[in-house]
């Protein structure tokens, strides 16, 4: 695919973001990139980096105008503590983000707009994989509510986009499994459970407490991996899509920290699990069959290999 043209990323000081950025850049693409408060912490040469507000409709219109894609990856996100104890936190602002920007990105003439979803907006399917087509099957798991039906609305805003209005506007709904590498969130109150297992294991943290059982399941995926999926089905000529993108394993939350301690040499650690913090769904994995079928796309990166490269990452970036 020829990526010569002037494509938005927003959310350009973010984990995911951050890394397409940097993707779409090396493909050849013209990237402009928002920033809300944060900086970018590897810039790229040649991006333009844009302060906005992307609450702000005005901010929205600005920030697309030009623009032939438009990637979302600005999102508010919360670790389990506070999606448990502040869920609107999660919620209002993107609400109001994902509109604005849909609208935008339509009057701004974009020929794809690509939204990055989530795996947790799935209703609970015990411990069978769950496939693109089941989204809206059932309730969310109760701990997701406001965040998943935050998620499941805006998608439907894509899809009504895409399908439903006059001139309307392609749209790519991804929906990945749990993201994780360098350029990750890893801080204490916001990270997810793999970032903040890392920074735990670099730091050698002692006692080490974790939050529940660690016997929840999730599917992992490796940022690269992800970016590879992602690359891949931008191409796709749809009028609106729907796919997972996920590594295609449960794994739990136990191993996710064994690996990382054996990968690091970490091998006297005090480990304590308090099953009465806040923790997520016992158990959710996502179904890879499609973008497998359909895209070819397999992930390349095992847990061992991912872990190893984000702990270098950490120690080489906070240290």
């Amino acid at each position: 695919m020829v990526w010569d043209m002037p494509i938005l990323v927003a959310g350009g000081a973010g984990f995911i973001g951050g890394q397409l950025v940097q993707r779409l850049t090396g493909a050849g693409a013209r990237v402009r990139a928002t920033l809300h408060k944060a900086d970018p912490r590897e810039p790229v040469e040649g991006v333009d980096y844009v302060r906005a507000d992307l609450r702000s409709l005005d901010d929205c219109n600005r920030v697309c105008d030009g623009m032939t894609a438009v990637f979302m990856a600005a999102a508010n996100t919360q670790g389990a503590a506070v999606m448990t104890r502040s869920p609107l936190a999660h919620v209002t602002p993107n609400v109001v983000m994902n509109t604005h920007m849909l609208d935008a990105a339509h009057g701004a003439g974009a020929r794809k707009f690509v939204f990055i979803s989530s795996g947790a907006a799935y209703p609970d399917t015990g411990g069978r994989p769950v496939t693109e087509g089941e989204m809206f099957d059932g309730e969310p798991a109760e701990v997701y509510h406001a965040v998943a039906w935050m998620k499941r609305y805006a998608e439907i805003l894509c899809e009504t986009y895409a399908r439903r209005i006059d001139h309307p506007l392609p749209c790519l709904v991804v929906r990945p499994s749990n993201v994780y590498g360098p350029g990750d969130d890893f801080d204490p109150v916001t990270s997810h459970v793999t970032a903040a297992l890392v920074r735990r294991v670099a730091t050698r943290e002692t006692p080490m407490d974790i939050w529940g059982t660690g016997e929840d399941i999730r599917d992992l995926i490796y940022i690269d991996d992800f970016l590879d999926g992602l690359m891949i089905a931008f191409a796709d000529r749809a009028p609106y899509r729907e796919l997972n993108i996920c590594g295609g394993e449960g794994v739990s939350v136990k191993d996710i920290l064994f690996t990382a301690m054996a990968v690091d040499g970490f091998t006297d650690a005090d480990i304590r699990y308090d099953p009465k913090k806040p923790s997520t769904a016992s158990v959710r994995l996502l179904d890879g069959r499609f973008a497998r079928e359909k895209f070819g796309f397999v992930p390349k990166i095992g847990l061992e290999e991912g872990l190893r490269r984000t702990l270098a990452w950490y120690r080489k970036t906070f240290s």
